[in-house]
Parts: C-alpha cells; structure tokens; sequence
C-alpha cells in the first residue's frame, strides 16, 4: 500500500570497521544501490543503538546493530497489464525478456499502454523491490518496436545501476541477426559513424560529421548468402536508437522490410508483400553480460522468430 514502510534489521559484523557506513550498509542490504541508501540514511531512516544516524560517509565501529525504514515503493503510474511474455531468465534481481515484433518497450506519448513495461508490472507484480523508491522494472536499454529479440531489465536498484554501468563502458555483449537488401562483397567489416537525429526529419536517425552525434559502431559479418540478399550478424559496440538500420543502410545494404531506412530496396518488395512481412528484419539474437550481483557471466540466445525464418527459407539460394 501506499505510504506504508517496512523495517529491515541491519548487523554489521567486525570485518566492516573501518568502512564507510553506506558502503557497508550496501553489502548487508543487496537489492538497495548504495545511493539510494545515502539518500535513505540522510532523510532520518536509519537508527542505531544510540538513536538516528544521518551521515552515510561514517566510519563502521565494528559489531553494530541498525533498524532501516524503508519506504514502500510507490507504484508506478503505468498500469500493470496481462500480456504474454516469454521470459528467458529471472531471478530476485533482474529478467531476461524475448521480445516479440511489435510490442513498443517503454509507455510514451501515443502509447500510454500495450507495453512490455505494463506487460513486467504485472507479471512481476510485489518482486519489484522499487527502481528509485518506485515500484517499476528498469529499463537500461530498448529495442525497437518492430525488433524482435533479447532485453535484460531490472527489478532492483543495485541491478539496475550495475547493468547501467555495462551498458555505459560497452562491455554487454549484443549480436543481431539481420537480413539485409543486396549481398555484401565483403565477409565483414566495421562501420564507426556517429548519429544524431536528422534536422531535416526528427523521427529519423542520421550519420553525422565527427563532432556532432554519438559516437557508433557496428561489427558486421556475413553469414549466408541469399537470393540478392543475406543473413548477417551485427555486433553492437555502441547501442545507439536505429543504430543497425542506418548503419546498414549507408553501406547499400539495407535491412529489409525497413520502412524508414529501407530505401528504395523494389527487389524484394513483391516477396515482402506475399509473406505479409512488414517491419524491419532485425533480431537481437544474443545478450550477454555480468550478472551485477552473483557476479556470474550470463549469456542467453534466441533462435530467429518464424516470421524471419519465413524470409530467410523464401530467400534461400
């Protein structure tokens, strides 16, 4: 319920003299990022044997005892939704999602619902332990509506600012599978355009001069050789919004189906229309990362969705 709390009970042992308190607070309280402890511990919800301690940056006597109050979570003003979801990966602190074609990832202006964040909150419904002091999952990187594929999200702070610093230094591991207009003479290559979005249309990303955009780059390669076309693998160093589809598309090879960037790609427009195929052929088909709490390395993989596995049989030499 709103505006209720719950109090968790703190024993710090003799292996944390000498820390700063938020520090050790945060290894005694795991799904808590030491920030939100800071801000819990300075607002007056902490208490010791001798009364309130506000100043997180303390030094830790040794064998103390400490009553935190936390706050419930509020809940997030999106409403939980029953939609399916194909859950690949879930524990205390985060989940593994395959997402299919079509489902937006995150509420915004023109919908406001129909999302997988609707779909999270009711699937996980009281797991969320508050992204922030709010009850909702946290979502660190998204995909595009009509992409298919792999997201790791959040259930806790500590998970949500541990998989935010990955995808910060690039070290999640991210491969696409894509089939693009057009076969590419090379085997692979690496293009490293920035983007920015286009002055001339604001729904559209553009490469920019150096200076001007994001800094991003893909890691491409060819996998099998289709009727004027093939399936490639692009491994994301930089997840930049569009960042595969114009990419590709700047190399002459555009993804098929693309209805923004896709050019003027007529060859397979016939086929596209036979299939009813209508987004971009784009699948995030692998994730891998750090797990921000076990520490574990985690890698998960997801085959191409029938619709894609449909274009690549038709295209098939």
């Amino acid at each position: 319920m709103a505006g209720g709390h719950h109090n968790v009970a703190i024993a710090l042992d003799a292996g944390h003299q000498g820390w700063r308190l938020d520090r050790a607070l945060a290894e005694a309280v795991p799904t808590m990022s030491r920030e939100r402890l800071k801000v819990l511990v300075k607002s007056g919800a902490l208490a010791g044997d001798a009364g309130l301690v506000r100043d997180p940056a303390i030094k830790v006597k040794g064998d103390e005892r400490f009553t935190l109050t936390v706050p419930d979570p509020t809940p997030a003003h999106n409403q939980a939704q029953d939609i399916p979801l194909r859950i690949v990966f879930e524990d205390e602190h985060l989940l593994v999602v395959d997402k299919p074609a079509g489902l937006v990832v995150h509420p915004a202006a023109g919908n406001f619902d129909g999302t997988l964040v609707n779909a999270l909150l009711h699937h996980c419904g009281a797991s969320l332990s508050g992204i922030g002091g709010v009850a909702r999952p946290g979502i660190v990187h998204r995909i595009d509506k009509d992409t298919s594929g792999l997201l790791v999200v959040a259930k806790t702070d500590v998970a949500h600012e541990g998989l935010a610093r990955q995808f910060a230094d690039h070290s999640i591991e991210r491969r696409y599978l894509a089939i693009v207009n057009g076969l590419p003479k090379m085997e692979e290559g690496t293009i490293d355009a920035p983007l920015a979005r286009s002055s001339i249309n604001r729904k559209k990303i553009a490469i920019v001069e150096a200076g001007r955009g994001k800094r991003a780059v893909t890691h491409w390669r060819r996998l099998t050789p289709l009727r004027d076309a093939a399936l490639v693998e692009c491994r994301l160093e930089t997840g930049r919004t569009h960042q595969i589809r114009v990419h590709m598309a700047s190399i002459s090879h555009p993804l098929l189906g693309d209805p923004v960037y896709g050019g003027n790609a007529r060859t397979h427009r016939a086929l596209l229309r036979e299939l009813g195929f209508e987004r971009q052929a784009l699948h995030a088909a692998r994730i891998g990362f750090v797990h921000p709490v076990t520490k574990a390395r985690l890698s998960f993989d997801s085959v191409l969705p029938s619709d894609m596995q449909h274009l690549f049989t038709a295209l098939g030499v």
